[in-house]
C-alpha cells in the first residue's frame, strides 16, 4: 500500500514563494490567485509537484485553515493534486498553537513538511499523522534535527525525507555541496523512503546539480533563489523550472518521470 503523499525519487519540486515577497522579487506569488498561476505555469514547464507558503491578505504565513484552504483550493483547480505545504514555526512559532492548527484544518494538503529540528515537531507530525495527512521530515544541514529524526519513534512513518542545506551553510558552491553530501551521509532515512534534495541562494544551484546527479528528488523556485544559473533575475517560477530541466538527471530522475507520466 502507497502511504498517502508518497511520490517516487526524482521528482522536482517547484517552491512558489516560501518567506519571499514583493519586496524580494515581483515575482513573487502571494495571493491564492497568483499562487495557482504561478503553479501552473512552473507545471507546464516540467515541476512535477508545487509547495508553497499561504499568506494572509497583509502578507504572513499563516497555518490558519482560513488562508490554507482557499490556496489549496485554487492550486488545486489549477494543475490537480499534490500541493505541499510545511508546519513551520515561521508560520507559527507556539508549538502548541501548530498542533492545534493542524487539528483544525478543513481543507487537508496531501504532504506537509516538518522541521525536526524545531521545537514541538514530534507532536505536529504525530497529528498530521493522525488526519492522514503524509509527513515529510525536513531536515537540515548543521542542526540537530538529523540526530532527533534518527530516534524519533515516528521515523518509520515518514512519506520521505527533505534534507535541506540552508543559507547559512550554503555561501558558495562548494560549500553548499560539501554540506549536502556530509548531510546525505548521516541520514537515517528508512528503506525505500524517497529523498529530495535542496539548497538555499549561493547554494541553489549547486546543490540542485548533486541531486539530479544522484537520482534523488530536486527541488527550484523563487522560495530558494531569485536568480537563473548566469545569475540574470528569473522572471517567474516557471522560467527556474525551465533552467532546472536544461540539466541532465540522473537515472533515477528519468524512471521518476516515467513514473509521473504514466497512466
Amino acid at each position: 500500500m502507497t502511504p498517502p503523499g508518497a511520490v517516487p525519487p526524482g521528482t522536482l519540486q517547484v517552491c512558489l514563494n516560501g518567506g519571499r515577497g514583493p519586496g524580494d522579487s515581483a515575482a513573487v506569488p502571494m495571493s491564492p490567485e497568483s499562487l495557482a498561476e504561478s503553479a501552473a505555469g512552473a507545471v507546464a514547464a516540467g515541476a512535477t509537484e508545487v509547495r508553497l507558503h499561504p499568506r494572509t491578505p497583509c502578507g504572513r504565513t499563516s497555518l490558519s485553515p482560513r488562508v490554507l484552504g482557499p490556496v489549496l483550493v485554487a492550486v488545486r483547480a489549477a494543475v490537480g493534486g499534490r500541493p505541499r505545504v510545511t508546519a513551520a514555526a515561521s508560520a507559527e512559532p507556539d508549538p502548541m498553537r501548530r498542533t492545534e492548527r493542524v487539528r483544525s484544518w478543513r481543507v487537508l494538503p496531501d504532504l506537509v513538511s516538518v522541521d525536526w529540528h524545531e521545537p514541538g515537531a514530534e507532536e505536529v507530525a504525530a497529528a498530521l499523522l493522525e488526519r492522514g495527512i503524509g509527513v515529510e521530515a525536513a531536515l537540515w544541514a548543521r542542526t540537530e534535527g538529523p540526530e532527533l529524526f534518527a530516534r524519533s519513534p515516528l521515523a518509520p512513518r515518514v512519506v520521505r525525507v527533505l534534507a535541506k542545506v540552508p543559507r547559512a551553510a550554503s555561501a558558495t558552491g562548494p560549500e553548499a555541496e560539501a554540506a549536502a553530501r556530509s548531510l546525505l551521509g548521516g541520514l537515517a532515512a528508512g528503506p525505500g523512503v524517497p529523498v529530495l534534495l535542496h539548497g538555499e541562494d549561493g547554494g541553489a544551484w549547486p546543490v540542485l546539480r548533486l541531486a539530479r546527479r544522484l537520482g534523488l528528488g530536486s527541488r527550484i523556485g523563487l522560495e530558494d533563489t531569485l536568480l537563473l544559473p548566469d545569475g540574470a533575475p528569473a522572471r517567474s517560477n516557471a522560467e527556474l523550472v525551465s533552467a532546472a530541466l536544461a540539466r541532465p538527471a540522473g537515472p533515477g530522475a528519468r524512471s521518476a518521470r516515467r513514473a509521473l507520466d504514466a497512466p
